[in-house]
């Protein structure tokens, strides 16, 4: 087995694969690297035949970008492979991340019918020469991109090129854009066909889906959600703060895309659920000793907090949901409690040690210093 030095290691998380040179050859030997995709899929059915999927196999490109594939090449095929596949135009290469029966899951979840559409083929296992190609074009992305974005940039356009993926014979690539209207790009993919000398596919992209190509660490220290498992971004309104009793602070509720964080939709349910449970109160109760206002309301442990004081957080006494709304059916038939404050609670008597007024900081080193001078006087006196 062939030991490489960490510094001849890349990793390649964008397409779920590490890199290996050989310093002497030039060669490359390229693995495919598990987990490293927020669409990955573990394989339950690992190890279960079902010879309607034997052949169908389930390959990986750049980023979260995969499709379902035939093997009509002959050979036997397994995960981890690269594969040079069919494509719209060329041929594409890829990682085959799932075979067995498990594919048959995944064609179900994307409503892939074989008998319905037509299925995109496996040609072959990738050759040094494709993959050698393959590597070449991947090395063109990243400047590719800079140049794209000068261009658009020359021609006015209100967009902004996130990402390029070149296909696996270089002759293809798709230009990730975001844009909040729309775009006459017609000059510029004429711009980019001349100075790239490929065909281009713009395909438009939303602020969420390009942090989650990006990626990050949110203000929760933990991975973007959007990089980490998000597939299907929901719409997020601020009245899923308003919900949750949140700040209307536009800086703490954006997220690194510059829109609303996608977490604020995490805990809307439970917060519904506890309004529901909490009585609307729209008046002051009326007590015997005077009127009580609502000051707060902690919505998950159904605690209503009121004051004599209209407005002041200076004394405010906490009752349960069930409390208020007993008080709230007793003032609507004229009654009144006797009053807001709690109920005194006789104090403890104390506890009074048998050793009398013996302390545990009799053996300080201070003490002894004194009972030591006092010693010493006592026998000059002497």
């Amino acid at each position: 087995m062939t030991e490489y030095s960490n510094e001849s290691i890349q990793f390649d998380c964008f397409r779920g694969c590490t890199v290996v040179t050989d310093e002497q050859s030039g060669e490359k030997d390229i693995k495919y690297r598990q987990g490293c995709c927020k669409l990955e899929v573990y394989d339950t059915l690992k190890g279960i035949g079902q010879e309607q999927f034997d052949s169908y196999y389930e390959v990986r490109f750049k980023n979260t970008r995969k499709g379902i594939y035939q093997n009509a090449s002959g050979q036997s095929i397994k995960t981890g492979d690269l594969v040079v596949v069919e494509a719209a135009t060329g041929h594409d290469l890829g990682i085959v991340t799932l075979e067995g029966a498990i594919v048959g899951r995944q064609m179900k979840c994307k409503g892939v019918d074989p008998s319905k559409q037509e299925i995109k083929k496996i040609y072959r296992k990738a050759r040094p020469f494709d993959i050698q190609r393959w590597q070449e074009a991947i090395a063109r992305e990243q400047e590719t991109m800079i140049r794209a974005r000068v261009l658009a940039n020359n021609l006015g356009l209100e967009m902004k090129i996130g990402d390029v993926e070149f296909q696996g014979d270089g002759t293809k690539a798709i230009f990730y854009y975001i844009a909040d209207g729309r775009v006459d790009f017609r000059q510029l993919i004429k711009d980019f066909a001349d100075e790239f000398h490929i065909r281009v596919e713009m395909k438009q992209i939303g602020a969420r889906q390009e942090a989650g190509l990006i990626g990050g660490l949110g203000v929760c220290g933990r991975e973007l959600c959007c990089a980490n498992y998000i597939t299907e971004f929901k719409s997020i309104t601020t009245s899923a703060a308003r919900t949750q009793d949140l700040s209307l602070n536009p800086q703490k509720l954006a997220g690194q895309c510059g829109k609303l964080k996608c977490c604020l939709n995490y805990e809307v349910a439970a917060y519904m659920d506890a309004h529901s449970r909490i009585p609307r109160v729209v008046e002051p109760l009326e007590f015997q000793d005077g009127q009580a206002w609502l000051v707060k309301t902690d919505i998950l442990a159904e605690t209503l907090y009121f004051s004599y004081e209209k407005g002041s957080l200076a004394q405010i006494y906490p009752l349960s949901a069930d409390a208020v709304r007993d008080i709230i059916s007793m003032n609507r038939r004229g009654e009144k409690p006797v009053t807001l404050l709690p109920e005194k609670v006789a104090a403890m008597p104390e506890f009074v040690s048998a050793v009398g007024d013996d302390a545990i900081n009799r053996f300080d080193p201070e003490k002894r210093k004194k009972r030591h001078k006092n010693k010493n006087r006592g026998k000059k006196n002497a």
